[in-house]
């Protein structure tokens, strides 16, 4: 069984889901019996939630994009782009900045 400083060390890959099988089951066992454990993940696991839920109602800055694209060594943005079109693309998932200017 997990003990505390396990648990608190896996928290966050615990709630990304991202163990394996025994390392969760031990972690989830340890949650059901240690109050401080249980009270530390729910107020990971709200805290998680409340920057999902602000993060997904706040609009990118306009000019961010570029930036991001400069910091990775691109001089202009992907397929002559508008940044427009670009926050478009983050927010559907199609924007791909790892692969550079077409």
């Amino acid at each position: 069984m997990a003990d505390c400083n396990e648990t608190l060390r896996e928290l966050e890959t615990f709630l990304d889901d991202e163990l394996g099988d025994d390392t969760r089951a031990s972690i989830q066992a340890h949650l059901g019996g240690c109050l401080d454990c249980l009270q530390a993940f729910d107020f990971h696991a709200e805290l998680k939630i409340v920057v999902a839920q602000k993060c997904r109602n706040d609009e990118m800055p306009a000019g961010l994009l570029l930036k991001i694209e400069q910091c990775f060594g691109l001089d202009e943005p992907a397929d002559d782009a508008t940044d427009d079109q670009l926050d478009d693309q983050l927010d559907d998932g199609t924007a791909d900045i790892m692969d550079g200017p077409a």
